[in-house]
């Protein structure tokens, strides 16, 4: 039985409030190559910027992961030549991520996951998206897709001598 699919409810199609104008952050773009192995790419650029900021960097991470991996997988950018571009904002309390992929057939639902297989890995993406953000929402640029999501700023926690840990490790 295919998995059932529920539309976005919680943002939908629309522009993040931060790129609407409430931004006083410099967006900082990646764009790289529609294929598997640049997830970890799209990873690591969301790592160095949340760095260069002194920021938590797991959450956005795990995101961008989720919705640059839905793009690879549902949208046009998976063919030769395609492209996604990963935009990062830093702002006052908010981080904005958002992902231009070269749309597709459809835009983003949510996917129920198998009742039988708690173990299946598809279906769950944009309900974490939906869970660990702050807000997050979609909107079309041209005949591109624009999937975005904001998070809570948090720093990076202090070490007892008052320095703090960055890595490299996504």
């Amino acid at each position: 039985m295919p998995a059932a699919e529920t539309p976005v409810t919680r943002s939908g199609a629309r522009k993040p409030s931060v790129a609407a104008g409430a931004a006083s952050g410099t967006p900082l773009s990646l764009t790289v190559p529609g294929q598997a192995g640049q997830v970890k790419a799209a990873r690591a650029f969301i790592a160095r910027v949340a760095a260069m900021h002194g920021l938590c960097d797991e959450i956005a991470c795990l995101l961008g992961s989720e919705v640059v991996t839905n793009a690879l997988q549902h949208s046009f950018s998976r063919q030769p030549g395609g492209v996604i571009t990963i935009t990062a904002t830093v702002t006052t309390g908010l981080v904005l991520v958002e992902v231009t992929d070269d749309g597709g057939l459809s835009e983003p639902v949510f996917r129920e996951a198998e009742a039988e297989d708690t173990y299946a890995e598809g279906g769950r993406g944009l309900r974490l998206v939906d869970e660990l953000s702050a807000d997050w929402g979609y909107y079309h640029h041209d005949d591109r897709l624009v999937t975005w999501f904001e998070i809570e700023a948090e720093p990076l926690p202090a070490l007892p001598d008052g320095t703090t840990l960055i890595s490299d490790e996504h």
